[in-house]
């Protein structure tokens, strides 16, 4: 048993190890520090258990208080491999890199910038604005559906392209096949853009890049009991009914809502 050194992760809480020499990755935190160990067991073809101890996580499954049943549902063969598919970043001049939730292109400064997208070899838009965001579907419910892109569904393979506030024009959100490429050029204006992946930011050698999807990049510990995806979005609060229906619901159940007058 030891820690896994992150980059840029600088707390020590046991001797180092690699995960090349674990058979389990156990990430405590939140969905950060369990998409830093996914991308630690990827490289090591290990399994990642995460365990929630941060504020919303989709990612971290088992709550701190489970922690040692979750581990001996493991020791019993107890659980599933979530497969999940990852994301190339490839820039024309440059490095790949691997996101497992998302890659965003946002403006740095005040002015707006301009990004082409290109399905496949087919031009779909070209935007102004603050940026765009390009997720998988596990990563379709964070800043995806923050900027007011699908969530792709427990299933569903490909990517999902969110513009971030264009200015003006028509680019609704793009769901691209698990096949297809999505190649952007990027032109950074007076205040530049600055790239993340999985919230990391990135240096970045030129602004032309293509994106395509990895399958079975990383693996997630699925127990036997876990709690469907769109479960938990809505346990979260990142899914809520419309207002009617609940209030509709309150009144039938005789439940007081904030701000709703009883029933007559």
């Amino acid at each position: 048993m030891g820690q896994v050194r992150i980059d840029g992760q600088t707390r020590e809480v046991a001797d180092a190890v690699a995960a090349a020499d674990c058979d389990l990755l156990v990430a405590v935190g939140g969905d950060g520090t369990t998409l830093a160990a996914l991308h630690a067991g990827a490289a090591a073809g290990r399994p990642v258990l995460g365990i929630a101890c941060g504020s919303v996580g989709a990612l971290t499954s088992v709550p701190a208080d489970e922690t040692i049943a979750a581990l001996d549902a493991v020791a019993g063969g107890r659980w599933a491999p979530l497969e999940l598919m990852g994301l190339e970043v490839a820039w024309s001049d440059g490095p790949v890199r691997m996101a497992i939730n998302d890659f965003v292109a946002i403006r740095k400064g005040a002015n707006q910038i301009q990004v082409s997208v290109t399905l496949d070899g087919v031009l779909y838009v070209q935007l102004a604005g603050d940026g765009l965001v390009v997720a998988t579907a596990v990563g379709s419910s964070a800043y995806t559906m923050a900027a007011g892109g699908p969530v792709l569904a427990p299933g569903a393979e490909g990517m999902a392209v969110t513009p971030l506030a264009p200015h003006g024009g028509s680019c609704p959100p793009l769901v691209a096949g698990v096949d297809s490429r999505v190649a952007l050029t990027v032109e950074p204006g007076y205040g530049g853009v600055r790239y993340e992946v999985d919230g990391q930011v990135v240096a970045a050698p030129t602004n032309e890049l293509e994106l395509a999807v990895r399958p079975a990049y990383a693996t997630l510990v699925r127990l036997e009991d876990a709690e469907a995806r769109l479960t938990g979005l809505r346990r979260r609060g990142l899914v809520l009914d419309s207002p009617r229906v609940l209030i509709r619901e309150a009144r039938l159940h005789d439940i007081k809502l904030p701000g709703v007058p009883p029933s007559r």
